[in-house]
């Protein structure tokens, strides 16, 4: 793909084609004679980029490089929307997604979900949270009142529990648009609205439980500064995206990869606990795009949430019905 191409793809998405166009020269997906890939460029969501989150993925991409026989190169990007284009085109070939994004990436960039995450408590699911600084005295009733006394910080628009989750199972319901209810809402990662609301900057935000232990751990004075006033209903753990674009073998080998690592018995087997256990998990557990179903049923909610607004009887038509089908499958809780 052209850079002219990625740059039109990009358009409008403040700061993304820059990032994109980088990965460019991140040299992912370069080919054998035979057309297999020497080469793999893995995408990772990380605010502070790879000073933080690298130490932590390095020596697993490091043993997917020795497992696969095909060097893997980290990119680490801060915005969800930038981890989807660059996999739809074809500068990364497998990622590191949170539920939302790694529907976008299924749907908008022909990707394949192979895993997902299972935490170190067993749980593959997380929670959407709000949060508020812990001397504020600012409670969710407050909250609801809207009435625009309070500065809000809502996350990226493809994240899953920094938006979607707050909308669906908080805002949506009781009618609430917070561009109306919040004196000011800015979107952002969930380190900055963290950091936003430790330092005063912000009176409420949202965020999610694997951001709070990650927090604690890495910054026990700034999460000691933080207090949880809602959490959401589960949600999805993130999973692992591969491109469809990407070798078969190569595919399978990358399968196999994550669905034993960390498994069974030995002095190597503990070694990769260890390095689950720095990412805060247990394993990778097989899933498909269905374990995305929840995901779509919360998009749909938005949908209708903003069909009613707008007074759009069509689109609201359009968007109960979609309802109906994605309840009525089995595996779908409503």
């Amino acid at each position: 793909m052209s850079r002219t191409l990625i740059s039109r793809r990009l358009l409008g998405l403040a700061g993304a084609a820059v990032v994109a166009l980088g990965l460019s020269s991140c040299g992912g997906g370069d080919e054998k004679a035979g057309g297999a890939p020497t080469e793999i460029t893995f995408s990772i969501l990380s605010a502070e980029g790879q000073a933080s989150a690298g130490p932590l993925w390095q020596p697993l991409l490091d043993d997917m490089s020795k497992e696969t026989g095909v060097t893997v190169k980290p990119f680490f990007g801060s915005n969800y929307t930038v981890l989807v284009e660059a996999m739809r085109g074809g500068q990364t070939q497998v990622g590191w997604f949170s539920a939302k994004p790694a529907l976008e990436a299924v749907d908008r960039a022909d990707a394949e979900v192979i895993a997902r995450t299972v935490n170190k408590e067993g749980l593959d699911s997380y929670r959407s949270t709000l949060i508020v600084r812990k001397d504020s005295g600012i409670t969710l009733d407050q909250v609801l009142a809207c009435g625009k006394r309070f500065d809000f910080g809502i996350g990226d628009a493809q994240s899953t529990s920094g938006t979607l989750a707050p909308m669906a199972f908080l805002f949506n319901p009781r009618g609430i648009n917070p561009s109306a209810c919040f004196k000011t809402v800015r979107s952002a990662n969930h380190q900055a609205n963290a950091f936003g609301v430790a330092n005063g900057m912000l009176n409420v935000a949202t965020s999610n439980t694997v951001n709070t232990v990650f927090m604690t751990r890495q910054n026990p004075a700034l999460a000691a500064q933080i207090h949880e006033i809602w959490q959401s209903p589960p949600i999805p753990e993130s999973g692992i995206v591969v491109s469809d674009e990407l070798d078969p073998v190569l595919k399978e080998k990358i399968r196999a990869f994550f669905l034993g690592y960390g498994q069974g018995q030995g002095v190597e087997a503990d070694r990769q606990r260890q390095v689950l256990a720095g990412l805060e998990y247990s394993q990778f557990r097989a899933a498909d795009d269905g374990y995305l179903d929840p995901i779509r049923v919360m998009v749909a909610d938005q949908k209708l949430a903003e069909a009613r607004a707008k007074g759009d009887a069509a689109a609201v038509s359009a968007a109960e019905a979609e309802l109906q089908t994605l309840r009525a499958r089995a595996e779908v809780q409503p």
